[in-house]
């Protein structure tokens, strides 16, 4: 890493998304304790995307170490599942909207590769995420559960899909051996 504000982005990116998959676990536990097991699922798989976000912006960094203050932009606490997936549509919309392509435009502009990957790969992710989520926002609203086939993650880029995975991954081309049924 040889850019300073690329790789702050890169710690800011993973404490969004290190703290973006705790939230989902809470918030997915809250869902299927108040009677949506489909929305907890989603919930589940999203929060596992992130990981593997959290991990690749984590691993992209790995060449600097040191104590670093990790600010990162959250919806923060528990609220009703409706509540909850107002959070997490507002999330994912901003990351796909405005936070990844602006990270993904410096480290390109600074010549950062395996970040501006990361970042990209993030970025097409998150644009899922918030449709799933928005689906799942209207069917709560209306006091149901979502309709959900299986939902499948990529454990190398963390792209999600409803339905059955793929024989190699959209975004990041490895195998369907690699994805991670929910």
């Amino acid at each position: 890493m040889q850019n300073e504000i690329t790789a702050q982005f890169l710690r800011e990116a993973y404490g969004a998304e290190a703290m973006a998959y705790m939230r989902y676990k809470a918030w997915g536990n809250a869902a299927k304790s108040e009677g949506y097991p489909n929305v907890s699922r989603l919930f589940e798989a999203v929060a596992f995307s992130e990981q593997v976000h959290a991990s690749n912006h984590f691993t992209r960094h790995a060449d600097i170490a040191d104590d670093f203050l990790v600010a990162s932009l959250a919806n923060f606490g528990k609220g009703s599942t409706a509540d909850n997936l107002v959070g997490a549509v507002a999330g994912e919309t901003y990351e796909y909207e405005q936070l990844y392509p602006a990270f993904e435009a410096t480290a390109k502009q600074h010549g950062e590769g395996p970040a501006e990957q990361s970042f990209s790969w993030a970025r097409q992710s998150e644009e899922v995420h918030a449709r799933l989520f928005n689906t799942a926002r209207e069917a709560v609203k209306d006091g149901n559960d979502m309709q959900l086939r299986e939902v499948n993650v990529c454990d190398n880029c963390g792209f999600t899909l409803e339905g059955e995975a793929p024989d190699k991954c959209p975004v990041c081309s490895v195998p369907k051996a690699r994805f991670r049924a929910f």
